[in-house]
């Protein structure tokens, strides 16, 4: 596997001192899509791989392979790489920025070292803002010629300034600037990050939930165990809506998203979890069941951490509503956090719907596009016919069913 035609692309990244940082490919193998793999070479935490391979052995024989070749020097330094490299990398160093600060030795040392940090993003974001005031200021016609390193200085530095969630939102900003409608595509992402650091620097005018959820966004998390000891508590009876499971290859990362929301309450509630490629994120709740328990909030007012063991029984279907009232939703959370990306939904009576493309309509004829040409498994448990669908809202990819309620009331994860 370690022959050059066996990686039609392949590239070295430079490091800041001189010398390889990281080597990465793309390795020709039995099916369509190439394996991508990578390797980081002066990680702080020693050397790291990656590979979208199935293989549980780490490192696979892919990034052996790549390894290979560059003790061989047939990997060359290369400016441009692709969004999952940099993507990847970005991610690697920004946890190695959260672990170097993880450990206060004294509640004095750990403020200190608390105020630091906080200059140092309020500089970073600062840099953000002069540098997206450039980018307006140059236009967007020469965008297409412009490598990765002209993202990538940019992404760098809001790791130094240990804006670690603002430097992956810049990381992506490449993909963004391709196939059809990239002006408008890039140019909204460029908005929402000049928001972001206005947001930022605007700081306690904010209201609470705006401000958590820009400091999240930027990259300044709050561990679960300061969320059991003093985030928001609410003990409710919570209808498990459904879950979305989601891959990122270039992080070498699964995410699970499990939204629930509070029957006397209202409140929605989302369950993250996450795992490395190729095992399942841990979840304790199933779709189609009520859990009473008491759920510990984040400052955003909707990422939850159980405070305790729950009582589960099997549910009916979720009390839903109209397209309009769907959108009504997603208006009002995102007026607390503008960078909200998804949202959940429920529909009552929706059915599949099709003309130029798959859609998801309400009684009324109302209808939001799908997001796969493929809806085959809602249409199984369905026929076509109305039914309840919990599903994801995301404005700028369309609508993800995740359950579905059968005539007999039965949910159907999707």
């Amino acid at each position: 596997m370690a022959k050059e035609g066996s990686w039609p692309e392949r590239g070295a990244v430079a490091a800041p001192e001189g010398g390889t940082s990281a080597i990465w490919g793309e390795c020709r193998g039995s099916g369509a899509k190439p394996y991508l793999a990578a390797v980081h070479l002066d990680g702080a935490g020693g050397t790291a791989y990656k590979c979208s391979c199935p293989s549980r052995k780490i490192p696979c024989k892919h990034a052996l392979a790549l390894f290979a070749l560059w003790t061989q020097d047939q990997v060359a330094l290369r400016e441009d790489r692709p969004e999952w490299v940099a993507t990847w990398l970005s991610g690697r160093a920004s946890r190695q920025v959260r672990a170097r600060a993880s450990a206060p030795a004294d509640p004095e040392r750990a403020a200190a070292t608390l105020r630091e940090r906080e200059e140092s993003v309020g500089a970073g974001m600062d840099e953000l803002r002069l540098w997206l005031r450039d980018q307006i200021d140059a236009g967007l016609a020469e965008v297409p010629r412009y490598g990765y390193g002209h993202w990538d200085r940019m992404a760098k530095r809001l790791v130094d300034a240990k804006a670690g969630g603002a430097s992956s939102l810049v990381a992506r900003l490449p993909g963004a600037a391709r196939g059809d409608g990239w002006p408008e595509r890039l140019l909204e992402r460029l908005g929402l990050l000049h928001l972001l650091a206005v947001a930022h620097q605007a700081g306690d005018a904010l209201g609470e939930r705006t401000r958590a959820a820009a400091r999240a966004r930027v990259g300044i998390t709050t561990r679960a165990e300061e969320v059991l000891a003093g985030g928001e508590r609410v003990h409710d009876t919570w209808r498990v809506l459904g879950q979305r499971l989601t891959t990122a290859p270039e992080a070498d990362m699964r995410s699970r998203r499990v939204w629930l929301r509070g029957s006397r309450t209202g409140r929605t509630a989302l369950s993250l979890s996450f795992s490395r490629t190729g095992q399942a994120p841990d979840t304790p709740f199933r779709v189609g069941t009520d859990v009473t328990a008491e759920f510990a909030f984040y400052p955003d007012g909707h990422r939850i951490v159980p405070a305790g063991e729950g009582d589960t029984a099997t549910a009916d279907p979720p009390a839903g509503g109209t397209v309009t009232d769907a959108l009504d939703a997603f208006a009002e959370a995102a007026a607390e956090d503008p960078w909200l990306d998804t949202w959940p939904v429920v529909i009552d009576q929706a059915a599949p719907a099709h003309g130029d493309r798959w859609y998801l309509a309400d009684p009324d004829g109302t209808a939001l596009p799908l997001n796969t040409a493929q809806p085959w498994r809602l249409l199984a448990v369905t026929g076509g016919h109305p039914a309840t669908v919990a599903a994801e809202w995301s404005p700028g990819e369309g609508l993800a069913p995740i359950a579905v309620w059968d005539r007999n009331g039965k949910a159907v994860s999707l």
